[in-house]
């Protein structure tokens, strides 16, 4: 009976098990979850493992554990999910996490994963590994973060999260060793909680918005070993107690707003690779034990105020691999501060006041790729030994005190790409060597001492791109292998020599040069016809030589202005002021000059009778200068006199302009709100309190003549006719005596660059509003150029020179108002644009077209999306960039002050926007778009079929 029992019990004990494991099925529950997800995939065709089998009789055929990127322990459960890099598309928000209890590791870097961190993932309870970066996440950084207590890796880098890290964050996560938040849209000081972590090995905050100083807390993190906080607002000094984190290998900082000395006692961290602060506003001496564990092998203090010498122990720092010093204020001797670096690639001590000489030593580094110097006051002459580094691929010893010749050794550097020597006291000859360096692309030996002949030999240097020689003492032709350089595109000067000849036909083969530069020489005959076909030229200047002759018959020529070919006697064409070519004289004459002597000494035999008429001729024109002049002096005279000349809508001139004396109190300063090269602008409340502003332009800069005055009142009448809804309008002109001043509708909000300036008012300048100013610009632009007879150029388009109005809407102000200035005075080309908005082409001439504008346009438009001019960085944008490229670049451009753009639609905008001002950058005028085409698109992408976004 006992036995009957006994089985009875242990059936029914197993019975019971059985049930409850039936009931019970892990993989099922997993399986079903990630079902489920997989259906929120647009590309769910690539998990053709993720499957259900037909059968679910037995538990071993439910479980998940052979499907792809999915792993599972000695049970059956799900312990990591691996899907990185599959460009998977969906949300987290559609999977379960409490399904996955028994999760350790989940990786989905590298997907287009959107929408928010779901709170729910802080259900996954033994989670030690989570890495989401790489994605299009938005939102903030859930709290639920903080209750994943094991894990020790969390990498959320390079998504669109935005708002700042709770400091509950970091209360939570005990065990964290790596933390990875780089690339992002938070902001704010990083939490002094962020010392209870105190096993966190490395840090990676590089690349978003936060700001503050360096929490005192983080001196906690004994463990150390990476601290990356670069490219971010961090401010204040760097704390001392980073000198006692002695684990610490990596230290970046750089591109912050870091202020004050580096702590001294920084060279204790004997165990630095990596040690980078440039791009801060650092003063005082660099630590003089920087590399005192020699183990340094990264060092950037560039763009800083440093002074005083170069840290000692930089001598004896064997692992050097890259060193950026440039642009401080570093003292000593190049020679005695630097030793020998066998694993040295790149340094650059650019503009510091270094002095000394040019060590042999350098040639002992082999591995150096660049030696960059410039701007300094480096001696002596060139160590050959340099030549002999078989990697070299730059050479910047340009603005130094360098003498002697360049050794013709130069020749061995076969790796060498850029060469700049410019601005010494190099002499000798231009070496025939340089035909062995077929990798150069671009060479300068400008403003030098260097004489002879330009060797035939150059034309093997194929892949040139930029060839400057000017401001040297060369002599004889120019060589007609110069034709052989097809590949020169920037620029080719041979300006201010002593050159003669004529100018090789073989130029003309250089159909993708920009810029052309052959002026203050001794050069003769004609410009060859061949130049014509110059398509891409933008720039050229003949002038001061004794060319002959008409310039060659196409578009390009007939659009350089008159100073390119001033002091050529005998050249005709059919520039504005030039002497028009008679039937006689041909695009080829070569025996022109032989003919000359003979017809010079027949029309002598002429002289003593044309003496007499000449003599009759200048009486009766001095007669009539001086009744002419008599006529100027009264026309100023009536001018003056009748004049308060003065168009303001039907206002009454005179009425107006006492008005304007009396609102403004006779122009006091405490009315002016602007300033600028022409004159300064001033706001002027009337009794009826209409407000305008008047600008007063500068009479020192304008022509003094009656003439002059006519052609200002003529000029101006016609802009009155201007009328766009972002244009500022324009009210008319006052000329009172030697007062010119132009009046406007006064626009409330002041200048963009104002607004954009400050915190507040910019983050009022959401991404909608934006994206209209850039539109509303770019229309008005379009007016000017393409609705106005004749086209209307407005020469300074910048953050200054685009107001807005109480509603946020673009007025673009001050067009025009160079046209009325003498292009012969001294500020013609100050006030043909502003600084960092001017297309590179007005570099080398003053012909300013619609496409300065449209460059001036790519400027500003990236200006309004990063919240700041965006200066260096124009270099680093291509019309040309894939797409992968755009996107990195469309997150480095946007103002971190504000959240990222939210909505597909809004994005779209952005980057349209974006795109757009990168195709209006191109270096080549003709391959701009014109501003019809650019405020077309605008309207096809944001105007009324597809609205901009309003920020509330």
């Amino acid at each position: 009976m006992s036995t009957i029992n006994l089985v009875f019990v242990i059936n029914f004990v197993y019975m019971l098990l059985f049930s409850q494991a039936k009931a019970y099925n892990p993989g099922q529950t997993e399986a079903k979850a990630l079902l489920k997800w997989k259906q929120s995939f647009r590309n769910q065709s690539a998990f053709t493992s993720w499957l259900l089998p037909q059968s679910l009789n037995s538990s071993s055929n439910i479980r998940p554990c052979t499907w792809q990127g999915i792993t599972c322990d000695n049970h059956g459960r799900v312990t990591q999910i691996t899907l990185s890099e599959l460009e998977l598309e969906g949300t987290l928000e559609a999977i379960d996490f409490s399904s996955f209890p028994h999760l350790n590791l989940l990786d989905l870097n590298y997907n287009r994963f959107t929408g928010i961190i779901p709170t729910n993932i802080g259900l996954i309870s033994n989670l030690k590994y989570l890495d989401l970066s790489t994605n299009e996440l938005n939102g903030t950084i859930p709290l639920s973060l903080s209750n994943l207590t094991l894990v020790e890796h969390l990498d959320l880098s390079r998504n669109f999260l935005t708002g700042r890290i709770h400091p509950t964050l970091f209360s939570g996560l005990v065990n964290i060793k790596t933390i990875i938040i780089q690339d992002t849209y938070l902001e704010g000081p990083i939490p002094s909680t962020i010392g209870n972590c105190k096993n966190l090995s490395s840090i990676f905050f590089e690349k978003s918005r936060f700001s503050g100083h360096i929490p005192v807390s983080m001196a906690n993190l004994t463990e150390l070993t990476i601290l990356r906080l670069d490219q971010n607002f961090f401010s204040g000094s760097i704390p001392s107690f980073i000198s006692r984190l002695s684990k610490l290998t990596d230290l970046r900082l750089f591109n912050n707003q870091f202020s004050g000395h580096v702590p001294q006692d920084i060279g204790n961290l004997s165990s630095l690779t990596d040690l980078e602060f440039s791009r801060n506003n650092l003063t005082g001496s660099l630590p003089p034990q920087i590399c005192k564990g020699g183990k340094l092998v990264y060092f950037s203090a560039s763009h800083n105020n440093f002074t005083g010498p170069i840290p000692i122990s930089l001598k004896t720092c064997p692992d050097l691999y890259e060193v950026y010093l440039q642009y401080n204020q570093l003292t000593g001797d190049l020679d005695q501060d630097f030793g020998v670096y066998p694993s040295l690639e790149y340094i650059d001590l650019s503009y510091n006041q270094l002095g000394g000489q040019l060590s042999p030593n350098w040639g002992k580094s082999i591995n150096l790729t660049a030696l960059l110097i410039a701007g300094n006051s480096v001696g002596g002459e060139i160590p050959m030994d340099i030549y002999q580094l078989p990697n070299l691929g730059v050479l910047d010893f340009s603005s130094n005190r360098l003498q002697g010749y360049i050794s013709p050794e130069i020749g061995q550097s076969s790796n060498l790409v850029k060469i700049y020597f410019q601005n010494n006291m190099l002499s000798g000859n231009v070496p025939v060597e340089l035909e062995d360096l077929h990798e150069l692309e671009q060479l300068d030996l400008s403003n030098n001492n260097l004489t002879g002949q330009i060797p035939g030999d150059i034309g093997g240097c194929s892949k040139l791109l930029s060839l400057n020689l000017s401001n040297n003492h060369l002599t004889g032709p120019i060589p007609n292998e110069i034709g052989q350089l097809t590949h020169l595109q920037i620029l080719l000067d041979l300006s201010y020599n002593h050159l003669t000849g004529d100018i090789p036909r073989e130029v003309g083969q250089l159909t993708s040069l920009q810029s052309l530069n052959l002026q203050h020489n001794n050069l003769s005959g004609q410009i060859p016809v061949s130049l014509a076909s110059l398509s891409s030229l933008v720039t050229a200047n003949f002038s001061d030589n004794d060319l002959t002759g008409p310039l060659p018959d196409s578009k390009t020529f007939s659009g350089f202005p008159l100073q390119s070919f001033a002091g050529n006697m005998d050249l005709c064409g059919r520039i504005k002021g030039m002497k028009p070519c008679n039937d006689t004289q041909t695009s080829s004459s070569p025996t022109k000059k032989q003919h000359r002597r003979p017809i010079i000494i027949a029309a002598s035999s002429f002289a003593s009778i044309l003496f007499f008429l000449l003599f009759v001729s200048c009486s009766i024109i001095l007669w009539r200068r001086r009744k002419l002049e008599k006529y100027k002096r009264q026309e100023m005279h009536e001018l003056n006199r009748s004049k308060d000349v003065f168009t303001v809508l039907n206002f009454d001139g005179k009425l107006v302009y006492s008005d304007i004396v009396k609102a403004t109190e006779n122009f006091h300063s405490q009315y002016c709100i602007g300033s600028g090269a022409s004159g300064r602008v001033y706001k002027a409340v009337f009794p009826n309190g209409q407000v305008i502003a008047i600008k007063k332009l500068d009479t020192s800069t304008l022509e003094k003549e009656a003439v002059a005055a006519r052609n200002f009142v003529n000029e101006v009448t016609a802009l009155t006719e201007i009328r766009h809804k972002n244009i500022v309008r324009f009210y008319g002109f006052c000329l009172h005596q030697n007062m010119m001043s132009l009046v406007y509708k006064y626009v409330e909000r002041g200048s963009l660059a104002d607004v954009l300036s400050s915190n507040d008012e910019a983050k009022e300048l959401g991404w909608g509003n934006r994206v209209r100013i850039i539109k509303g610009v770019a229309d008005a632009l379009a007016y000017m150029h393409h609705g106005c007879t004749p086209p209307v150029v407005h020469r300074d388009i910048s953050s200054k020179n685009i107001l807005l109005s109480s509603h946020l809407e673009a007025q673009v102000s001050d067009f025009g108002t160079a046209k009325f200035l003498n292009p012969e005075s001294s500020n013609w080309t100050t006030l043909a644009g502003t600084y960092g908005y001017l297309a590179p082409e007005l570099a080398f001439t003053m012909a300013v077209t619609e496409k300065s504008d449209v460059y001036s346009f790519g400027v500003l438009a990236i200006e309004i999306l990063m919240g700041a001019h965006p200066q260096e960085k124009i270099s680093s944008l291509s019309f040309n960039m894939s797409d992968d490229q755009l996107k990195i670049k469309f997150k480095d451009v946007l103002d971190r002050r504000l959240a990222y753009p939210t909505g597909q639609e809004l994005i779209q905008q952005v980057e349209f926007v974006l795109e757009t001002a990168i195709l209006c950058l191109n270096v080549n005028p003709q391959s701009r778009p014109t501003m019809n085409y650019v405020s077309q698109m605008f309207e096809t992408k944001c105007g009324n079929n597809n609205p901009i976004a309003i920020d509330l």
